[in-house]
């Protein structure tokens, strides 16, 4: 199974999600965003692993809900100028996510959850699985309609998203 492989926790115990080929789409940008939304979910993981406190991983989950946001709607707005065929029921995929997210981000700060290995275990499976199985939909028409695989520079997402975190 392809999702197994993606997915395998390295040897290295603080890393949630190993970045692998198995999870590009092929679009360097994409892929570039991608690979921030698995290095936040790693620092969280790291965060509930080492105790780093409630405070610290709050601020995690909300930049990986900031970014997850961002990144959607970088993807949402390709497909909409491309004329996407299925870029309505993506976005509703989209959507469920954000609203399932913000409903636990709800309850932590009203003191009703706390972030744990289950939470994590949900954003893990939910990220890996909407790549590879909903994200690699899309390629094909995006690369058809004239998107480029590969960036000279670094990206205006990747350049915004600093300016935000430095």
């Amino acid at each position: 199974m392809v999702l197994a492989t993606a997915i395998n926790v390295s040897n290295n115990t603080q890393e949630l999600v190993c970045w692998s080929d198995a999870l590009s789409v092929g679009i360097e940008e994409i892929d570039e965003q991608h690979k921030v939304l698995v290095d936040l979910l790693n620092q969280l993981h790291t965060a509930i692993i080492q105790h780093h406190g409630s405070e610290s991983s709050n601020r995690i989950l909300i930049e990986l809900v900031e970014y997850t946001r961002i990144h959607f709607a970088v993807e949402e707005s390709l497909m909409r100028i491309l004329g996407y065929p299925e870029y309505e029921e993506h976005k509703h995929h989209h959507s469920l996510l954000i609203n399932e997210v913000r409903m636990l981000v709800t309850k932590l700060h009203n003191g009703k959850k706390s972030i744990s290995f289950e939470l994590l275990h949900f954003l893990k499976i939910w990220l890996t699985k909407h790549i590879m199985d909903e994200d690699r939909q899309y390629v094909p028409f995006l690369i058809r309609a004239g998107v480029n695989r590969k960036h000279q520079q670094q990206s205006w997402m990747g350049k915004f998203w600093n300016t935000l975190t430095h």
